[in-house]
C-alpha cells in the first residue's frame, strides 16, 4: 500500500490550507433524520446530527486531497476508500449502543489517524454539537485506526511492538545467530588451513568476510541481552579463568587486529582462578574491546585485568582512537540515542548500553575516560581467589 507524505499531512491538516475547499460529497448530511433513537425533539437532534455529519464529510474530503497529494491514488479513490469509515461511523451513531455493531473497516492507519485530526478541526469552528455523539464518534475512530491489527501484516507488526516484543525480538535473532556463528566458523577454518601458496586477495577477503559476520553476530548477541535486560546475569557466581577469559576475547577479536594491523595487547592479574560471573564478564570484554578496535586507525589496543585488592580486580580497555567528545559521552549510557548522533558502539548505541547492563548486575559502574590520546573503559568487581 502507498505510503502517505508526512509533509503534506500536516500541511492538509492544518485550517488555513483549505479556506477554498469545497466539499465533494455532503450527501450523508440528509441521513439525519434517521439518526432519531431518544425521547428529545427530532429537530433539535437533527440540527446537531447534520453539524458533526457535515463535519465528518467536509474531514473526509480534505483527508482524501491529502492522501492524493501523497501517493499515487486520485481523491475519488481515496476519498471512495474513507466512505467506508464514514459510513461505518453513520451507523454507530444509529445505534446507541455499541451492540450489533460490524468491525470497522480496514483502510491504512495513517488515513484514519489524518481524518481524525482534520475531523477535530471541523469541530472547533462547528456549533449545535451534541457532546455524546463526538465522543462516541471519536471512540469509533481510535476503534477505526487500529483496525489494520486484524491483518495478518497488522498482528506481526503487532506483536513487535506489543508487551511481548522483547520474545519475538529474542525469537528473531536466535534465527539470525545460528547461521552467522556457522559463517564465522567455516571463514576462522578457511583462514588457518594449510595453503599451498600465500594469497593475500583471498586472506583479506576472508578477513572481511569475517569482520562482517562478527560485526552482525555482534550486532545480534547485543539485541538478544537488551531484550533480556538484568537476565543476563543469571546463575551463582562460578570458578574461573580470568587469562582463559581474556584468550577467549582474544581469540575472537583477533581477525579484526589482523585486517587492521592494530596489536591488541593484554595484561593478567597474579592471582588468575577467580569465582564470579565469567561468561558475562566475557561478553562485556568483547564488546569493549571490538568498539576499541572498530575506532582505532593507528596505534595500539590494550585489554587487561589489574588487581586492586586480594578480592577485587580492575578490567580495563584501553585504545588510542579518537576521544569522546563530553556531549557524545552523556548520551552513551543508552540505547538507540536521538537520529543524528553519531556514537561508538554503533548507531543503536546498544553494545554499550549490554555493558552497562552487564556490570551494574554484577554489583559495579562502568568507567569512561576519554581525552586526544585515547579512551579508557574499565570497571571494578569483587572476585574472590579461588581457594
Amino acid at each position: 500500500m502507498a505510503q502517505m507524505d508526512p509533509a503534506a499531512t500536516k500541511s492538509a491538516s492544518s485550517a488555513g490550507s483549505f479556506r477554498d475547499y469545497v466539499p465533494t460529497a455532503p450527501a450523508l448530511a440528509s441521513d439525519a433524520g434517521a439518526l432519531v433513537s431518544d425521547s428529545r425533539p427530532s429537530s433539535a437532534y437533527s440540527q446537531t446530527a447534520t453539524s458533526l455529519l457535515r463535519a465528518l464529510e467536509l474531514a473526509a474530503d480534505r483527508t482524501a486531497t491529502t492522501i492524493a497529494q501523497g501517493t499515487k491514488q486520485t481523491s475519488l479513490e481515496a476519498r471512495a476508500r474513507l466512505s467506508e469509515v464514514v459510513a461505518w461511523l453513520v451507523a454507530g451513531l444509529r445505534t446507541r449502543g455499541n451492540d450489533n455493531i460490524s468491525c470497522p473497516p480496514v483502510i491504512a492507519r495513517e488515513y484514519v489517524s489524518t481524518l481524525k485530526v482534520n475531523l477535530l478541526a471541523e469541530l472547533a469552528n462547528a456549533s449545535d454539537l451534541d457532546a455524546n455523539e463526538v465522543v462516541r464518534t471519536l471512540i469509533r475512530l481510535d476503534e477505526a485506526e487500529d483496525a489494520w491489527k486484524r491483518t495478518d501484516r497488522g498482528k506481526f507488526i503487532s506483536r513487535l511492538t506489543g508487551a511481548d516484543c522483547a520474545d519475538a525480538v529474542v525469537a528473531i535473532a536466535h534465527d539470525i545467530r545460528s547461521p552467522l556463528c556457522s559463517i564465522l566458523l567455516l571463514v576462522d577454518a578457511l583462514r588457518h588451513a594449510e595453503k599451498a601458496a600465500a594469497n593475500p586477495i583471498r586472506e583479506r577477503q576472508l578477513g572481511l568476510i569475517y569482520g562482517a559476520a562478527f560485526g552482525l553476530s555482534t550486532t545480534v548477541s547485543n539485541l538478544i541481552g537488551a531484550a533480556r535486560g538484568e537476565g543476563l546475569v543469571q546463575g551463582k557466581p562460578m570458578p574461573f579463568s580470568v587469562s582463559e577469559t581474556m584468550h577467549s576475547v582474544s581469540a575472537i577479536v583477533q581477525p579484526m587486529c589482523e585486517e587492521k594491523g592494530i596489536p591488541l595487547g593484554m595484561e593478567f592479574p597474579d592471582n588468575d582462578a577467580r569465582v564470579g560471573h565469567g561468561s558475562a564478564i566475557q561478553q562485556a570484554l568483547v564488546n569493549l574491546t571490538s568498539n576499541a578496535l572498530r575506532y582505532t586507525d593507528a596505534g595500539w589496543v590494550a585489554m587487561g585485568c589489574s588487581e586492586v585488592s586480594d578480592d577485587r580486580v580492575e578490567f580495563w580497555v584501553e585504545d588510542t582512537g579518537p576521544g569522546i567528545p563530553d556531549d557524545v559521552l552523556e548520551r552513551l549510557c543508552y540505547g538507540f540515542p536521538p537520529e543524528g548522533v553519531k556514537l561508538r558502539f554503533s548507531s543503536a548505541g546498544l553494545g554499550l548500553a549490554i555493558v552497562r547492563t552487564l556490570v551494574e548486575a554484577m554489583g559495579s559502574t562502568l568507567q569512561v575516560d576519554s581525552g586526544t590520546d585515547g579512551t579508557r573503559f574499565s570497571f571494578v568487581l569483587t572476585l574472590p581467589i579461588l581457594q
